[in-house]
């Protein structure tokens, strides 16, 4: 009971506009740390806007915006994040990693639906180590008879 209690004031909260909601999300080496506040939709990523960040590959802005898509709350938040390492492949779903558990803590009842989704899972796959004798983690120099 004492949860439920806690869900509804941070609710209160929110709508005051005095406390944003806080989620980190990782993918491959890329980590990302967002908040989300109470909003229109604006998105600043390490200090500049989504779309300078990410220039014209729309696919990024896509992967990034789904868990919001997913559960109709596009124009409620306004999104600071800050994402370190990685290419923008990674960045991209470390965001919507961060941004699905962000959206877990202004509302455990979105849970299930993300959940659903695929998108609370943590993609664990990186990329395999180089090892010693060969040109790249599998691939071996070509083989001579002579």
């Amino acid at each position: 009971m004492e949860a439920g209690v806690a869900t509804q004031e941070a609710k209160t909260n929110a709508q005051s506009g005095d406390r944003y909601f806080y989620g980190v999300g990782r993918r491959k080496s890329s980590v990302a740390r967002v908040r989300l506040f109470p909003g229109q939709g604006n998105i600043v990523i390490n200090n500049r806007s989504s779309r300078d960040y990410f220039g014209a590959r729309e696919i990024y802005q896509t992967i990034m915006g789904e868990p919001l898509r997913l559960v109709n709350l596009v124009d409620r938040f306004d999104m600071q994040i800050r994402v370190t390492g990685g290419g923008l492949s990674g960045q991209a779903e470390a965001i919507r990693h961060a941004v699905t558990r962000a959206l877990t803590e202004f509302d455990s009842e979105l849970r299930p639906a993300l959940k659903q989704a695929g998108l609370l899972t943590r993609d664990a796959r990186v990329k395999e180590r180089k090892k010693v004798g060969l040109k790249r983690a599998r691939k071996a120099p070509q083989y001579t008879k002579r």
